[in-house]
């Protein structure tokens, strides 16, 4: 495929590189990389080992101790030029993010574009790493406070956002004086490698220390796990389910490193009587369906007012019947398939455990087959009546899996049912009703990171932080002040006085 051609994969690549030097070995661990759109074989990669992580590591290192020393304007200028890069490979990308990982074109260009924003995003960062100033309680002090580079930053990515959350750490932290060691998701390596392959281009025009993006692909015993430990990488950034970052959380904590977990979520949406139905309806098809609900921000949850129940089930049912499933690099269809198999087994296990609870399946449930469905990934998407506390509807399922729930009375009810779940990423209320929209962004409202009034639960903007509370992590991303977490906080008091006088009023006199 040209496409393939354009970002450089070649039919066997290696799974290290410092940004221009590639490592590994042909006699390695060879990954062999597969399409979910059709199970055709695309190309393999030949994972990291021990030694190609030490090397990788060691120049990211090297790097940082390099990159610190650079004004954070200039870094600034740096990151500008990858978001131009990016730019001109923008097609080739978006369609690689499609074709590897099964979200539709649009979908995969949209990431494309999320990476391009947040170059644009972090140039402004750059000239904006504040500190405050502070007055001091003795005569002819200084106080403020000031941001100083980290070091080297791992992102540990998903598959579901192969390209677009490695942008959000390592731009951000390019700004801030970081580098950054990239270990994406093994279902999903060539769309790192394709990137490394751009940022090439911008490594050699500017000098750049080698290290500063680099990349590990490669088994998580063998290198995820020496990241999770290893001193030399003093923040990891990870995406991922619960269980895998509260693990990582509890290997780094014994370090004494830093983190950020975005893991999963259990997203709701309420619909009160004086919601718009118009506006709704669409939110929350694309919000189960896009990405075959295999986003961390996917509406899994519908919380409806008894007396508009009837109403929203039909209209949805209605909208899901014009659902167009199958390849997703076709601009007519609306949803593509399941990364794996795996996934699909998941989907449909989690059909026999809710109708077990007495859940009902309205619409969907099934696994598709024959022309244009060879890959056993697609499915459709499945509307189910159910209740809060299934402990089914309690989990997270990547998949288009919808569960409508019903509640009687006032939003304060509505709200207590979306709160009852162990995951807090993303939430939405629609409704006219001003006492309610407010009701919800309270501090007894939703317990989500993100609220949202009058829209879905995903496509989250850069500007703003991302991230959620309980056990998707309470880490924060992209936007908002999130540069914070790539750095490390300083306070600073100056004494331009001849007196040499004591906090507190204490005494000391020698």
């Amino acid at each position: 495929m040209e496409f393939l051609k354009q970002l450089g994969i070649k039919e066997k690549n290696f799974g290290a590189s410092t940004g221009l030097k590639w490592y590994g070995s042909e006699k390695g661990d060879e990954l062999k990389v597969y399409s979910p759109i059709n199970g055709k074989y695309i190309a393999s990669v030949f994972q990291a080992s021990e030694k190609d992580y030490e090397r990788v590591v060691a120049k990211s290192h090297e790097a940082f101790l390099k990159w610190r020393k650079i004004p954070a304007p200039q870094r600034g200028e740096v990151v500008r030029a990858i978001g131009n890069e990016l730019r001109k490979y923008k097609e080739p990308l978006g369609k690689l993010v499609t074709y590897e990982m099964g979200k539709s074109l649009q979908e995969g260009l949209g990431e494309v574009q999320e990476m391009i924003d947040i170059c644009d995003f972090a140039v402004g960062q750059s000239r904006q790493l504040y500190g405050f100033t502070m007055h001091s309680e003795r005569p002819s002090h200084r106080m403020y406070d000031q941001y100083h580079p980290l070091g080297v930053v791992g992102t540990i990515s998903a598959f579901n956002f192969p390209v677009a959350v490695w942008s959000w750490n390592a731009m951000i932290a390019a700004v801030c004086g970081d580098s950054n060691l990239w270990k994406p998701s093994s279902k999903v390596p060539l769309t790192a490698i394709a990137v490394q392959n751009i940022l090439a281009g911008v490594i050699k025009e500017y000098k750049l220390p080698e290290g500063l993006f680099s990349l590990v692909i490669g088994r998580g015993r063998t290198v995820g796990e020496r990241m999770l430990n290893d001193k030399r990488v003093p923040l990891v950034s990870i995406t991922g389910s619960t269980e895998v970052g509260r693990h990582a959380a509890q290997v780094i904590a014994k370090r004494f490193g830093k983190y950020i977990l975005e893991l999963g979520g259990n997203n709701a949406i309420i619909l009160t009587p004086e919601s718009d139905l118009k506006m709704a309806i669409p939110a929350i098809v694309f919000g189960a369906v896009g990405t075959a609900g295999q986003r961390c921000t996917s509406t899994r949850r519908l919380i409806i007012h008894e007396s508009i129940y009837d109403k929203v089930k039909q209209a949805l049912l209605k909208a899901y019947k014009t659902v167009v499933i199958g390849d997703p690099m076709k601009q007519k269809n609306h949803m593509g398939p399941l990364i794996d198999k795996g996934a699909v087994e998941d989907f449909k296990a989690a059909l026999v455990r809710v109708k077990e609870e007495g859940g009902k399946v309205l619409f969907g449930g099934k696994v598709l087959s024959g022309k244009g469905y060879g890959s056993g990934c697609y499915v459709t998407p499945t509307i189910v009546e159910a209740e809060n506390h299934y402990e089914i509807v309690q989990e997270e399922t990547f998949a288009p899996i919808l569960y409508l729930i019903k509640y009687k009375g006032e939003v304060d009810n509505a709200i207590e049912i979306h709160n009852n779940v162990v995951q807090g990423l993303s939430s939405a209320i629609f409704t006219n009703n001003m006492r309610e929209a407010e009701t919800f962004l309270s501090h007894w409202g939703s317990d989500c990171g993100i609220a949202n009034v009058n829209i879905g639960t995903s496509g989250a903007e850069i500007g703003g932080a991302f991230g959620g509370e309980k056990e998707t992590g309470g880490g924060r991303e992209s936007g908002s002040d999130a540069w914070k977490a790539y750095m490390r906080r300083q306070t600073n008091t100056l004494n331009f006085s001849t007196e040499l006088p004591l906090a507190q009023g204490i005494k000391f006199d020698i």
